[in-house]
């Protein structure tokens, strides 16, 4: 029976493993998924002894993502330029792999939410600079994205996430998202803002263009103020569960051998266990 697992410090919090138990259950697969509790200072020791655990590999939650990116021998592209790793697997070596699919599931469930999101290549506007921000910056350059424009509560944390990404990237006073959002076809929430027990986002719409897209990778609730909002003024919107759910896809099929369907019955399950739908 092939068994992976997510850590982190806490973990209890993982949605992981609704979903992946959810694809093993739907697939018939011997296996199984677990939660393992893992505190910085023994991360080294846990990943170093996957195997012997009985683990082809794992998922990574906070505050591990980057420590796991050093610690793999083999590092993919998206996970080495967005500098953090969420997906672990042993291959056939042996070897520790690692993998980031953050861009990936964000650009699949906007792809699948938004068709033709993209047409006109205008410029998008995404709010935040952390680790989500950048896996987005990431993923919507490698689409063929035209000029991003970052905002962040904090502005030093926009222009270092703008320098690692050149000039298609440009950062603006958080004071200034309002305004920046002039002309834009996409905009992005990749802060926590709005997430249920946070602060709000306060954000005007006023300069968006009714046709842009507006994504929120907020999952909790599922239609966030942001998305409200923006529903209400006839904007095309993209909840973060989608996000959520897409980026379990690589992960699984690495582990138990299998591509996963991200379905309605697994988009209702999990919507469930948030006490949404």
């Amino acid at each position: 029976m092939k068994r992976a697992c997510v850590i982190g410090w806490p973990v209890e919090h993982s949605r992981s493993p609704l979903i992946h138990r959810y694809w093993l259950k739907q697939y018939g697969i011997d296996g199984a998924y677990e939660k393992e509790a893992v505190s910085p200072k023994e991360l080294a020791q846990f990943l170093g002894s996957l195997k012997q655990r009985g683990y082809v590999g794992c998922n990574v939650t906070l505050p591990h993502k980057e420590a796991a990116l050093q610690a793999a021998e083999v590092a993919e592209e998206a996970a080495r330029v967005i500098g953090a790793a969420n997906t672990l697997w042993l291959d056939d070596s042996g070897r520790l792999n690692a993998g980031n699919t953050d861009a990936y599931g964000f650009i699949t469930n906007l792809d699948a939410a938004a068709p033709s999101w993209n047409e006109e290549v205008r410029p998008v506007m995404v709010l935040g600079a952390g680790g989500a921000a950048r896996a987005i910056v990431h993923g919507l350059l490698a689409e063929g994205a035209g000029r991003i424009v970052l905002a962040n509560r904090t502005r030093g944390r926009a222009d270092a996430l703008a320098g690692a990404f050149g000039p298609s990237v440009t950062a603006v006073d958080w004071q200034k998202r309002g305004s920046a959002l002039a002309g834009c076809g996409l905009l992005v929430n990749a802060t926590s803002l709005g997430m249920t027990g946070k602060d709000a986002l306060d954000l005007d719409l006023a300069e968006l263009p009714p046709d842009a897209v507006v994504a929120d990778i907020v999952y909790s609730p599922l239609e966030t103020e942001l998305l409200a909002a923006a529903r209400a003024r006839g904007n095309r919107t993209v909840d973060g569960l989608g996000m959520l759910l897409y980026q379990a896809v690589p992960g699984f099929e690495r582990w138990f051998g299998v591509r996963p369907e991200v379905s309605p019955g697994l988009r209702d399950h999990i919507a469930a266990s948030l006490g949404e739908g």
